[in-house]
């Protein structure tokens, strides 16, 4: 990921140690803010467009941004020191166009600019527009719409019923099926969507087959995998989105690397919680025929008006995932449009059907969390500008042996993913992401070093230590003290942390001893 276009560079200005120290506290206050999101009874996007706002009076006042106009249309950046010749920049005063020009003479008129770009033309543009990564964002809003649209057809609900009457009604079976289940839906929807779908119908299930007091480890155990299930593909949660993109892992590579590791981590983590939980099969015959009976009265039609749509829709999630996941090698150009555009055209095919009503899906679009990273993005780039990722990057530099190593070394690896797990724990992974990857990518860290992966399994892994590390675990307990089941944090903690330490310490092993033979 990068913050911004090619054209318009992290200014090269030398910045005052007072002015970086100042964005610092910025920063620091920025994380401190959202790690208390609830406290402060304020949403994400508004405490970091609050932020946003700061950075940017502040970056113009000690003058640090760059608000020359943005060269678009260019196909070819020059580099007049390595190229042989004199060139002289000319200029079409009505369409701003410039070119390059061999010339014999006027070598003094070129000698403040170091490069030039050829073929393009200059727009106004505001400073902050280019500092979002669109990429991202199209991404999110694309694949959003397109699975709120899709569970319309209630394909999910169906799938999740026919789980439920597969197992039997057996506890142990059950919940095998929905763990895997739970973890299948948090990569292919998203995390939240995952634990609301699974967590509603453990709740349902476990009622009508008189095992309410099984149903806290349950979900529990579903909120914990739902953070297992996000590692499983690059779409999968926006850490992976952000890193993935930033380090240019493909779908195909990263789901490769990644699915070893999710799926013994997820049966450890259903059979660690059928022994914590005493969740055991059932033992009689009369037993087993009983809660069979139970679950058959499901009737997973229930859920589909049309199938015609439930059939079209089953067959363009397949289409989505099989363009998602070849994105880099489509033909005629589209490979370049990337994954946000192959994600907003199925959003847009899916919303025919519901032409005259696409109000009632823009509603359901998580509104805060895309002006939350759009906010984000903003506060880093200007970060960047006053060269406080930079200062970051030396520390780890200093800290970590070698950033460029591949494999990295095992203790760089090790420290960047209990640091990214212990720091997700506390506060949204997003932001630890987002600026992990910019200073990863501006130290060079190859797309193939293990240090990618240590942000992204401790991003991701994190956010299982306490109930305020995901949406997903926030959401499991919500659903909790919704049955009226007591749960509290520190009882939550409690409850966690060791599937949480088991799963970081598989995780740790896998990324300094597997990943680099995949």
């Amino acid at each position: 990921m990068e913050m911004a276009s090619v054209f318009l560079l992290a200014s090269s200005e030398p910045v005052s140690g007072m002015v970086t120290v100042l964005f610092a506290v910025l920063l620091v206050g920025l994380i401190v803010c959202l790690a208390l999101e609830e406290k402060l009874h304020a949403k994400k996007s508004f405490i970091a467009g609050m932020f946003a706002i700061v950075c940017l009076l502040l970056g113009a006042v000690c003058g640090i941004l760059d608000f020359d106009r943005v060269v678009v249309g260019s196909h070819e950046l020059v580099d007049i020191d390595k190229v042989e010749g004199d060139y002289v920049l000319e200029s079409d005063p009505e369409h701003e166009q410039h070119h390059v020009v061999i010339t014999e003479h006027n070598e003094e008129e070129v000698t403040e600019d170091p490069a030039v770009h050829v073929g393009g033309h200059r727009l106004e543009m505001p400073v902050y527009v280019p500092g979002i990564n669109w990429s991202v964002i199209a991404i999110i809003l694309g694949s959003s719409l397109f699975v709120d649209v899709t569970s319309k057809s209630g394909l999910f609900t169906w799938i999740a019923i026919k789980v439920t009457k597969a197992s039997g009604g057996d506890p142990l079976k059950l919940l095998y099926f929905y763990g895997v289940m739970t973890v299948v839906f948090s990569a292919v929807l998203n995390n939240v969507t995952a634990m609301i779908i699974v967590g509603s119908l453990t709740a349902v299930s476990l009622e009508k087959l008189n095992r309410k007091d099984k149903l806290l480890g349950f979900l529990l155990i579903e909120g914990l995998l739902t953070n297992i299930g996000g590692l499983l593909t690059l779409i999968s949660s926006v850490p992976n989105i952000i890193v993935g993109t930033t380090a240019n892992i493909s779908f195909l590579t990263f789901l490769m690397k990644s699915a070893p590791y999710v799926a013994v981590a997820t049966l450890v983590t259903i059979w660690m919680g059928a022994i914590v939980f005493r969740i055991a099969k059932l033992t009689t015959d009369k037993e087993r025929e009983e809660a069979k009976q139970l679950v058959s009265s499901f009737d997973e039609n229930d859920g589909v008006e049309s199938w015609g749509f439930f059939w079209f829709g089953s067959a363009m999630l397949c289409l989505f995932i099989l363009l998602i996941a070849t994105t880099s090698v489509l033909p005629l150009g589209i490979s370049d449009l990337g994954m946000g555009f192959i994600a907003l055209s199925f959003a847009g095919i899916m919303l025919v059907r519901f032409k005259h009503e696409v109000q009632e899906f823009y509603k359901m679009i998580d509104w805060d969390l895309l002006g939350f990273f759009m906010a984000l993005f903003v506060v880093i780039y200007v970060m960047e500008h006053a060269h406080v990722l930079d200062e970051i990057g030396k520390a780890m530099q200093w800290a970590l042996n070698d950033m460029k190593a591949v494999p990295a070394g095992k203790m760089d690896a090790t420290m960047l993913l209990l640091g990214s797990a212990a720091f997700s724990s506390v506060t949204d992974n997003i932001p630890l992401a987002a600026m992990l990857a910019s200073i990863l990518h501006d130290l060079g860290t190859p797309g193939d070093s293990g240090l990618w992966w240590s942000v992204i399994f401790g991003a991701n892994l994190g956010g299982n230590l306490t109930p305020i590390g995901s949406a997903s675990t926030l959401v499991a307990v919500t659903i909790i003290h919704k049955h009226k089941l007591p749960l509290s944090f520190v009882a939550f903690v409690k409850a966690a942390v060791p599937f949480a330490v088991v799963q970081i310490v598989l995780a740790t092993i896998y990324v300094l001893y597997v990943l680099p033979y995949i």
